[in-house]
């Protein structure tokens, strides 16, 4: 008699049942709503029951209200992956992989570099940067577009796909969970908790350096065990489509300079030019910390115009990389000096994916064939974001987002100090799995553990840390995230996978969390 191996649901199936499960809980729980408290005050908000919204036959528009929901991501993900596919397909990213595995094995010469590990220090490297970024400006969308770049990388240094993932996106998390400075969760819970502007900064440094410790420990053993036999990867067969790539983007590379790259070239500096008349002062914010750099988009409109050149009498491949390099510079000064979000974020990548192909001599009809050929590779990715929203929709719709909030809330009464910080750290925990948007988590729930902190002796500030806790690590698993669905997507790692890989993980930052919070009951720290 034969038996079927059992086959891991697609994330397509997974999320589908998600959203029915949902529809069934609407069915059951009562109803609810946050109101603002009888006196007025705009602090206070109180629970009351209203009638739920049971939800049936809505499963099926979920996806569409879903996909309306999350459009932003969506339509982010298509043009990152429209405009990747052309910087591909002029083979920018491949010349740049093979020199850098050219730089690290001639940094292998080095006894004491050879020693440590040069591939360790690159990933260390690496994933600290984004954990800062994380940490400092809440990257969380724009992980979808350097994971296209990390995965690759990390599959040409002999890893896998889900190292790639976590180089960037877990290293973001980490950093977005651990924050020092980060506006979308600390700026937003502690103004709600009428608390001093990212004050206690010392100890979510000290919480920040425990949690990259664990993080990239994690990481590198994991990488480690991969590099020794690829077989122990749980993806190793869905990365075969990047294996491939790999060593059809091995082949030699023709390094050249066509015409149409200097016609880029002068596009980029005229547009640069303009740039540098119209934002010739420039203020960065880090935290609630000012910074002016009068002239910031000059000096890299400058760095351009010198290093274009350069690269430019090489070849296009390391025009392209130049593009590429210089786009995520001013990503990063955008995002942090102008506010900048997906939409214009977005405008950048689409101008990189013109400019790549301009620089490669393609027509604009192949242009845009090539930007099509990106979209249709990555639609599935912006597909399942929609679906994934619909979660969140049917459990809106159904209005018991709110009761299963206040319903937990109650469990914290007579827990102690101790017991009390952690019940609302889990209760944090939980929500986010449902409610993955922190600055909405954070105007439901502050309101109503702020003043019950007060009432049991824990500090508010400690409150915010057991919300910033809770906010961040589940982000790394919750089904609901479209961030995360995204960058799986790209990674084409199956969700069930990844949360088998990822869930011990979880469970131990989960664990560090709660004993990183009790030095906030236990001890005086300064801003506690």
């Amino acid at each position: 008699m034969s038996h079927k191996k059992f086959k891991i649901p697609h994330t397509f199936v997974i999320i589908f049942a998600l959203i029915i499960l949902s529809a069934i809980v609407t069915f059951f729980v009562p109803g609810g709503e946050y109101v603002k408290a009888s006196d007025g005050t705009s602090e206070q908000l109180e629970f009351r029951y209203i009638e739920n919204q049971p939800q049936s036959w809505q499963v099926m528009t979920a996806f569409y209200k879903g996909f309306t929901k999350q459009a932003g991501i969506v339509v982010f993900i298509l043009v990152i992956g429209a405009a990747f596919w052309v910087v591909n397909s002029v083979k920018a990213i491949d010349a740049g992989i093979q020199s850098f595995l050219k730089f690290t094995k001639g940094l292998e010469k080095i006894a004491l570099l050879r020693r440590v590990g040069v591939h360790n220090i690159v990933l260390t490297l690496i994933m600290i940067l984004f954990s800062v970024f994380g940490a400092v400006f809440g990257m969380s969308e724009e992980t979808i577009a350097f994971a296209v770049l990390l995965i690759p990388l990390a599959i040409s240094m002999g890893y896998d796909s889900i190292v790639g993932v976590s180089l960037v996106y877990v290293a973001a998390h980490v950093g977005f969970a651990g924050a020092i400075l980060n506006p979308f969760t600390i700026g937003i819970a502690q103004e709600i908790a009428g608390l001093p502007l990212f004050s206690g900064i010392e100890y979510r440094f000290i919480c920040w350096l425990v949690l990259n410790i664990i993080t990239i420990s994690f990481v590198l053993f994991y990488a480690a065990k991969v590099r020794r036999d690829p077989l122990k990867s749980p993806v190793y067969e869905e990365d075969k489509y990047w294996r491939e790539r790999a060593e059809s983007d091995s082949e030699k590379i023709s390094y050249h300079t066509p015409g149409g790259a200097w016609i880029s070239y002068i596009i980029v500096m005229a547009t640069l030019v303009l740039f540098s008349v119209y934002y010739n002062h420039t203020v960065i914010k880090v935290g609630n910390s000012r910074f002016d750099i009068p002239a910031l988009i000059p000096i890299l409109s400058a760095l351009f115009a010198l290093t274009g050149c350069l690269s430019l009498r090489k070849s296009v491949h390391f025009y392209v990389l130049n593009l590429l390099f210089f786009t995520i510079a001013f990503l990063v000064v955008g995002v942090m000096g102008y506010g900048w979000y997906i939409g214009e974020i977005s405008a950048l990548f689409l101008a990189l994916g013109i400019l790549s192909g301009i620089a490669a001599g393609y027509s604009a009809n192949e242009i845009v064939g090539k930007l099509n050929e990106g979209a249709r590779d990555i639609l599935s990715a912006a597909v399942v974001v929609g679906l994934a929203a619909g979660i969140i929709v049917i459990l809106e719709e159904g209005r018991v987002i709110n009761t299963i909030l206040h319903e937990m809330s109650l469990a914290m009464d007579g827990a102690g100090k101790g017991g009390s910080l952690g019940v609302m750290y889990l209760i944090q925990t939980f929500i986010n799995i449902v409610i993955p948007s922190a600055s909405a988590k954070a105007a439901i729930t502050m309101p109503i553990m702020a003043p019950f902190s007060d009432l049991i002796g824990v500090s508010r500030q400690a409150t915010v840390l057991a919300f910033q806790f809770g906010d961040g690590f589940t982000n790394m698993i919750t089904p609901t995230s479209g961030v995360l669905i995204a960058v799986l997507s790209i990674a084409r790692i199956p969700y069930a996978k990844w949360f088998k890989w990822v869930f011990p993980f979880i469970l131990l930052l989960i664990i560090v969390g709660f004993l990183l919070l009790l030095p906030t009951v236990y001890f005086d720290l300064n801003g506690f």
